[in-house]
């Protein structure tokens, strides 16, 4: 199983982390300093190697996951019983 997180580049704007930091604090939640939204994915798919399960989620991560412009993205492996 992979785990994916994709998130927005540290230099591009996040309006919708905005919208929630804002709203955070409207509901009273003073301490809060920064928020920002990614995604997360979880697949399970078959490889006969760990080096080909990762070879897979990197494509898969770079050709659809994410917009390699202004989102970087990092992944886990596990094995699946």
């Amino acid at each position: 199983m992979a785990k994916v997180e994709v998130t927005l580049k540290k230099e591009v704007h996040d309006p919708q982390g905005t919208a929630v930091e804002n709203s955070l604090r409207a509901l009273g939640f003073d301490g809060v300093q920064r928020v920002r939204v990614g995604k997360y994915l979880e697949l399970v798919l078959e490889a006969e190697t760990f080096e080909e399960a990762a070879a897979k989620i990197e494509e898969m991560s770079r050709r659809l996951l994410s917009n390699p412009v202004i989102e970087d993205y990092d992944y886990s492996l596990q094995e699946v019983e």
